[in-house]
């Protein structure tokens, strides 16, 4: 009974302690999982190891006691847990079998305070404290599966493991008359001793691991405790520990332990179907394009035969569609002129060619050096619409072409003046085409700067560089 009530304590301890430490480990992998674009490189199926992270190592700490989950026979009636801590390296050989070596170091505790079936214990020591002071063995972890086969990365992985390794350690019993008495007083023994362990180990990142596991190791010997008690069963204890394992090698590769070969088999032939689902719909838009190009083909082939007036011309180049019968057609269908003598013809040429008079350039001259604009502005100043207005009419009745320069001095930065000369010749522009000029005739380009008349050294010089030429053609 008190067995069993020992191991049900040992393990709802333990299970609390699992359930409070995946809560917060839940949290943290949902949120990276919701966040995080993965950059692993996924390495073809069945091409080995090679494209995975293989090694890594692990540091942990926990609870060291001189009993184990099992059951058993104890030397001392109460255990007593103290820290223990250590680390391994571990090989993953494949995805679900690992070798790690593991190195242990820590304390064991026990006293007789507690009642044996309600009596005294029955021994001659009261308590013992045995440091270990190492422990390495090396053992093959099985990774089980894990909660979600649809997850190429598995993010839980329940494990086992079972080893062999040595123990090294130094008992030390206090007898039951308060007296200290060290098993070995000189060095310390070593004994052959078999772990046996199992966990979850939680992602947390794509190199680190949480580890939550319980280790139950049995020495072969009964010694541990530094008391022989007949019949000399071996001695026992166990270590529940957390702790983090990290991945070696280059970060872009997956874990081998976390890979989901199902997963990736089934994302490969996803990604297979519907890379030919794609080929197909393209290959059918590329059919349904070719045929409509020939359908195409042949309403113009139907068009180029077709005749509707039987004039010879067929009705795709026919620009003149319903001829009479029988008159005589050029290469477009239309109807050839009739050349009918008349005698005494009269031909009255209209010719509406002018050519630019000195009164057009006087208009010109006037409306050039009328021309006023807001100070750094393309705003037209009134006195000079009359003399536009003027230029407008000339270009409304002569049908003359105006090209409109526009021109600035030296002063600001290249970019404001080119801009500012291109505006205000804009600005002329727009008001000739306001008052009916034709905007197809005008033209407004400006030269900002690179094109001065006088010199920008005086300001006589500057204003007569600011300027908007006027140019009929």
């Amino acid at each position: 009974m008190r067995k069993i009530l020992v191991m049900r304590k040992i393990l709802l301890s333990f299970a609390c302690f699992i359930s409070i430490a995946l809560i917060s480990v839940t949290e943290s992998i949902a949120q990276d999982t919701s966040t995080r674009v993965s950059t692993l490189i996924e390495p073809p199926l069945f091409t080995g190891n090679q494209g995975f992270r293989t090694w890594s190592i692990g540091l942990h700490a926990g609870a060291l006691a001189p009993f184990a989950a099992t059951g058993g026979r104890n030397d001392f009636s109460k255990w007593v847990p103290t820290l223990g801590y250590g680390a391994y390296i571990k090989y993953q050989v494949s995805h679900g079998l690992g070798l790690q070596l593991d190195f242990l170091k820590g304390a064991l505790k026990a006293n007789n305070d507690k009642l044996w079936a309600g009596a005294p214990p029955v021994s001659p020591f009261k308590s013992f404290s045995t440091n270990i002071n190492w422990a390495t063995s090396l053992s093959a972890v099985v990774t089980l599966g894990n909660i979600n086969w649809s997850q190429l990365h598995t993010s839980i992985q329940p494990y086992i493991s079972i080893g062999g390794g040595a123990v090294n350690f130094n008992p030390t019993t206090i007898s039951s008359t308060g007296t200290s008495v060290a098993f070995k007083p000189a060095g310390s023994l070593t004994e052959f001793y078999i772990p046996f362990g199992l966990g979850i180990k939680a992602n947390l990142s794509p190199g680190v691991n949480l580890d939550l596991g319980y280790t139950m190791a049995y020495a072969d010997a009964d010694n541990l405790d530094g008391y022989f008690k007949a019949p000399y069963i071996g001695d026992k204890f166990s270590y529940a520990h957390i702790g983090l394992e990290f991945a070696l090698g280059n970060a872009g590769k997956p874990q081998l332990a976390r890979h989901n070969p199902p997963a990736q088999l089934a994302k490969n032939m996803n990604e297979q179907d519907a890379a030919l689902r794609a080929s197909l719909a393209a290959s059918e838009e590329r059919y349904n394009q070719r045929l409509a190009e020939i359908n195409a083909l042949r309403d113009d082939v139907s068009r180029m035969k077709a005749d509707s007036d039987g004039d010879g011309v067929s009705d795709y180049f026919d620009k003149c569609p319903n001829t009479p019968g029988g008159v005589k057609v050029d290469g477009a269908g239309c109807a050839l002129p009739v050349a009918v003598p008349v005698k005494d013809t009269v031909v009255k040429v209209l010719n509406n060619t002018y050519i630019i008079s000195e009164e057009d350039k006087k208009i010109v001259r006037e409306a050039i050096s009328n021309l006023e604009f807001d100070f750094a502005k393309s705003i037209i100043r009134a006195r000079s619409f009359p003399y536009l207005n003027r230029v407008a009419a000339m270009l409304i009745k002569k049908g003359f072409s105006l090209k409109l320069g526009g021109h600035t001095d030296y002063i600001g930065s290249d970019a404001a003046n080119m801009r500012l000369s291109k505006n205000r010749a804009e600005s002329v522009k727009n008001y000739l085409i306001s008052q009916g000029a034709g905007n197809e005739r005008i033209e407004a380009v400006g030269y900002g700067e690179s094109q001065p008349i006088s010199s920008n050294k005086t300001a006589k010089g500057r204003q007569n560089n600011r300027r908007v030429e006027f140019t009929l053609y």
